[in-house]
């Protein structure tokens, strides 16, 4: 099985803008800069597609759904003409509770506890197990990833869908990356986060890395 997992264009979350918006994660959306990010580098994938040979005949779309991810998807399609396209809710950004559209210097300020609560877990078992306050951990994330994996294996054994172009996020993408290869939560604590579009190309069990890693 094949699988290319995107992470969406530039938003408004990572400029900052929704700071001021206040928009809720799922309604968070591209950039001018982030639909440009999607172009090129759906672009870049076409070619490295067709340099290496690679068929996607038996492919499927799979989108988390969110407006930044479902966007970039589109935009990505446009090349890619795959008919198949489906979201599911398992691959949603890592849910930040309380500290949703904040700052980070507002957690403290507006949370002072919660925020004393969450430093201490994140200070002494690190980011991997930290868990935001009413939201999730990296392990959260990764459990419901997990999940995921039974759809996309059945879709394989029984239609023989073996390509799969899989628009997420940050959290998202390292931790199906972590589930899928079977690494440990040490090898997420030294994962940098990817930018906005970079690919990161699985060929069965083989991680071949970010083959698109433009900013």
């Amino acid at each position: 099985m094949k699988i290319f997992l995107i992470r969406h264009g530039e938003s408004i979350c990572n400029t900052g803008e929704n700071f001021t918006l206040d928009l809720p994660d799922h309604k968070v959306y591209l950039t001018e800069k982030g639909k440009q990010q999607a172009d090129n580098s759906a672009k870049f994938l076409i070619d490295y597609m067709k340099e290496n040979n690679i068929n996607y005949d038996k492919s499927r779309i799979w989108v988390s759904p969110y407006d930044r991810t479902r966007k970039t998807g589109q935009i990505f399609n446009q090349y890619l003409k795959i008919k198949d396209i489906r979201e599911h809710i398992n691959l949603v950004e890592q849910q930040y509770g309380l500290f949703d559209s904040l700052p980070y210097e507002e957690w403290s300020r507006k949370y002072p506890n919660e925020f004393k609560h969450y430093q201490k877990c994140y200070d002494h078992n690190g980011k991997f197990w930290a868990r935001f306050p009413m939201g999730e951990s990296v392990f959260d994330v990764a459990i419901r990833v997990h999940q995921f994996f039974g759809t996309i294996l059945r879709d394989y054994e029984r239609h023989g869908i073996d390509t799969l172009f899989i628009f997420t996020h940050g959290t998202t993408l390292r931790t199906f990356v972590l589930q899928w290869l079977h690494y440990t939560p040490e090898w997420f604590q030294s994962e940098d986060n990817p930018k906005n579009c970079w690919i990161r190309f699985l060929n069965n069990k083989e991680d071949k890395g970010y083959i698109y890693d433009k900013v």
